[in-house]
């Protein structure tokens, strides 16, 4: 189906709205998926809060001029669905491989975050950063763990002073 000047402008309007907001992309090459399995991947990418679209490369590259994701326009080739990270920087990343893992012909071509292009190989690296909450965990875990042990060792000495007069005590009894 063609599209018409308005529809494009409308398609490149809402994928730069997108980009502007995006933490990263991901672009893949979906050559012989059926409509069932890419709509299950774009159930997957809506729940985990992933943008996902397929698009043009003409129009994605006019949507992300003045973008971070500028830096991809030279990899825009091909059939390629685009996925935009909209809550935390692994999401599109998490959501493409898993879908790669049951499904061999869905190839990463692209992967960029923070105005960086990244090597296609480069997703499992992305895909690992933590969720804004699992970051938040590890920072209070680091932060707490030299407190823990100050308090830990500051009450040893009076633990350590109840055992050696519970020793003296015993060894009085014994004599």
């Amino acid at each position: 189906m063609a599209l018409n000047f308005e529809q494009k402008k409308a398609i490149v309007a809402e994928v730069a709205e997108v980009a502007s907001t995006a933490y990263s992309a991901v672009g893949a090459e979906y050559r012989g998926l059926t409509v069932e399995e890419m709509t299950a991947l774009r159930v997957q990418a809506r729940s985990n809060g992933v943008y996902l679209r397929v698009v043009k490369n003409n129009l994605v590259k006019r949507a992300v001029e003045g973008t971070d994701f500028e830096c991809i326009n030279e990899e825009l080739t091909g059939p390629l669905v685009m996925a935009f990270s909209q809550e935390d920087p692994g999401a599109a990343a998490r959501v493409i491989k898993d879908f790669a893992k049951d499904h061999d012909k869905m190839v990463v071509r692209i992967v960029a975050i923070g105005g960086k292009l990244l090597a296609p190989s480069d997703i499992d690296t992305l895909a690992k950063m933590p969720t804004y909450d699992q970051a938040i965990s590890m920072l209070m875990g680091t932060m707490k763990a030299p407190i823990q042990k100050l308090v830990t060792t500051m009450n040893e000495v009076p633990g350590k002073l109840v055992r050696t007069v519970a020793a003296i005590r015993d060894a009085k009894e014994a004599a």
